[in-house]
Formats: structure tokens, sequence, C-alpha cells
């Protein structure tokens, strides 16, 4: 028999599947800590189960859509996404219970299912990992102003639906006081951070280096957004015009401009010189980072990226790498005195610092030893969970008890998985 768990709540995420997005899957832990039941619903990685329950986190999963291109890709992308959430929602209503619902975004599209259940009697935490206008933005040379418009309208419906916004900084925290005209005690950061006991520095791996004395690493999504396009470009100038033939640069990750990014690294005649891994699981990236001597932050200077938390630079940091970044308002309140900050978008300053770097190698050490410090002393995501559990010990303190339809859920301890 399950013991029963004193309050339920539900998480939708789209943008990963879980728990390979790492900022939910922490939240999920420390829910579950806390005495918490949680489900979970998100899109099927390449080799999951439609349900599966993992450290006490019951998951639901949809398969995905095909890989969004255009607009119309995206907006089906988000209606297909919804729909399948939809109906998962209602199947764990009914066989789990839940007294809250947490939408992750992007998109900002969950606050219409989130008002049903409302109706029902539970909470809906706006948990903001993104900017959705701004990332919009960024992706795109030639933004409509119409979509720009709609997804303005679906960020303030989602804020005015809330009963508690999540922010991932300081700055998305002003956004939502300023934009989303929330009330100060209403929005609450909650800022991604690794786990230092999880994310440190490991017996390297020099094989990975591909015979070269030196390695670079990046690690993340790789969309149009994310600059990679330009770290390339960059390497193209450390090798073929600083003439630095001794480093391996290796790209770990995934996205949409994958296939694009592998074609222009041919070629720009850096194959010899650039590794894509492809997805990384966390035994190649401890692996990777563990061997590596930099790790690169490029993103580039715009709307978006000044005003959001790169999680990336604050996994280098954990594993006590020196950063090369773009001058971001945000990067320098995570990363301090452990980044070099670079003119905003200038590839040849970009390229020149990681040069500079490679040939500095106390500076190196310096700046990796006070990375891993504001990791362990701010950074870590011990340090947010008391906020993150407020949040829902406050809410759901007040939460009725009273609901339309409770009747007609299973309890949990008569849960019984889906066949």
């Amino acid at each position: 028999m399950r013991r029963r768990l004193s309050r339920r709540i539900l998480i939708i995420v789209q943008n990963l599947p879980v728990p390979f997005d790492r900022r939910v899957w922490l939240e999920c832990q420390a829910l579950i800590a806390a005495g918490h039941g949680v489900s979970v619903i998100c899109p099927k990685g390449p080799a999951d189960a439609p349900y599966s329950e993992l450290e006490g986190v019951r998951i639901y999963r949809y398969r995905p859509p095909p890989v969004a291109r255009g607009i119309l890709g995206y907006l089906y992308e988000f209606l297909y996404c919804w729909l399948a959430s939809a109906v998962l929602a209602v199947r764990v209503y009914w066989r789990d219970g839940f007294d809250a619902v947490q939408a992750c975004n992007p998109p900002d599209t969950y606050f219409v299912l989130a008002l049903a259940f409302k109706a029902l009697g539970c909470r809906f935490v706006y948990d903001q990992h993104d900017l959705c206008p701004e990332t919009y933005l960024a992706r795109f040379d030639h933004p409509s102003r119409l979509l720009l418009a709609g997804l303005k309208l679906l960020e303030r419906g989602t804020y005015l639906v809330a009963d508690h916004v999540i922010s991932t900084n300081e700055s998305y925290r002003q956004v939502a006081l300023v934009r989303g005209h929330r009330r100060p005690e209403g929005v609450t950061v909650v800022r991604n951070g690794p786990d230092p006991a999880k994310f440190r520095r490991r017996v390297p791996r020099p094989e990975l280096k591909r015979t070269k004395k030196y390695l670079a690493c990046y690690l993340g999504v790789m969309g149009p957004q994310d600059g990679v396009g330009l770290l390339l470009q960059a390497v193209e100038v450390l090798v073929h015009q600083l003439e630095r033939r001794n480093c391996h640069i290796a790209l770990l990750g995934f996205g949409d401009c994958y296939q694009e990014l592998r074609l222009t690294a041919t070629r720009l005649g850096l194959d010899e010189w650039v590794t894509f891994t492809g997805r990384a699981d966390d035994a190649m990236l401890a692996d990777y980072l563990s061997t590596a001597d930099i790790g690169l932050s490029p993103d580039p200077k715009n709307s978006f990226n000044d005003l959001s938390t790169m999680n990336k630079t604050m996994e280098y940091m954990a594993f006590e790498l020196p950063v090369v970044a773009y001058d971001l308002k945000e990067t320098r309140v995570s990363a301090g005195d452990s980044a070099v900050y670079v003119r905003a978008n200038d590839i040849g300053a970009y390229a020149r610092a990681i040069d500079d770097l490679l040939d500095a190698p106390e500076r190196r050490a310096a700046m990796g030893r006070a990375g891993r410090k504001r990791v362990e002393d701010v950074l870590a995501w011990q340090h947010q969970v008391p906020s993150y559990i407020r949040v829902y010990d406050t809410m759901l303190g007040r939460v009725r008890t009273d609901r339309p339809l409770a009747n007609l859920r299973r309890k949990p301890e008569e849960y019984q998985p889906p066949s």
C-alpha cells in the first residue's frame, strides 16, 4: 500500500523529456524529499516508455511531434503537445489526483489547461524558464508583428492566471513585475543551479582531446539563438588565422541547427579540430568536462540572452573550468570572476580570448577555483530548494478542500499504473 501524501503536484514540461530536463528533475526530487507527490507530463525521449515511475516520480509521456520547421511547424507543435498534455492531465487527475499544476515554459499555452483544473480547486504555478517573446525575436531574422503580439498575449494570460510565478533570475523577476504586473510577493526567484556533489571534476580521459594538447567544450542546445554558428567562426579564426592547432573543440548537444552546423564545420575546414557528440548523457558530460581546459559560452548578446541564465556556464564552473563568454548581464551575475567577458558578438575577440587563456595555465586554474567556490557557496541547487518548496508550502496551505469532483479521483493508495 502506498503512503498517502498530503499534497500532489502535476508538472507539465514540453521542451525536454524528464529526467533529461535537469531543472525539472531537480524540482521533482525536491518536492518528493519535502513529502509531496509528483506526477510529470512530458514528451518521450527515443527510448522512453509511455509511463514509468522513477525515484517516486510518476512520469507520463506522449509521442513527440515531428521537428518543427517554420512558423506553421511551431504552431502545429504547440497545438499537438497541448492536446496530448491535456489528455494525459485528465488521466493523471483521475489516477493520481493533484492539488497544483506547475507549467514550465516554453510555450506559454498551458494556462488555458490550468484554468480547467483551477475550477476544480487546484492552484497554478508558472515556472518561467524562458521569455518567449524575446526567444522568438532571437530565433527569427524577420519576426512577424502579429505573432509577436500573440506571444505577448499568451505570456500575459499566463501571468494573469498563475497563483504564483517562479523566475530563474532577478531579470526575469523584473519582467514578471513590470510586464506581467505581478505583485512582488507573488514572484519567487529559483535559480538554475548544478548539484556540486554530482557535477564535479573526475579522472580526465586524455583520448577525448584527439591527440591535441588542449580541449575546449561547448555543452547545450544548438538552436539559432545559441551562438554555435558564431563559435565555429571563432574556431576558424583560432585555427586558421591565429594558427592555434593544438586545441580540440568538443560540441556536446543537439538541436534544430545540429546538421547545418556539422556542414558548416566541414565547409570551414574544421573537421580535424571539431567533434560533434550529439546528445550528451551525464556520463559523457562528466568525461568531457573533467578533461576540458576551457568551457565555451558563445551565446550572442540580444534581448533574450542578456536577461537569461545559461545553465552550461554554471556547469562549466562546477567542473572548475574557466569560461569564455560574450558580455551578457546575467552571465556576469552567474560567473563573476570565473569568466573572460568578450565584447558583444565580436568573433575575433572571442577567438583571441580562447588563445590567450590557453597560454595562461595559472590564470585558468585560479578562475576554475573561483567558479567552483561560487557554485558551492551561492549557485548550487541546494541553495534554491528552500525558496522553491516555500512556494508550495505557502500556497497549498490555503488550498480549498471542497473541490468539485474530488470524490471521483482515486486515492493515491489505490493507484495502479496504466497497462
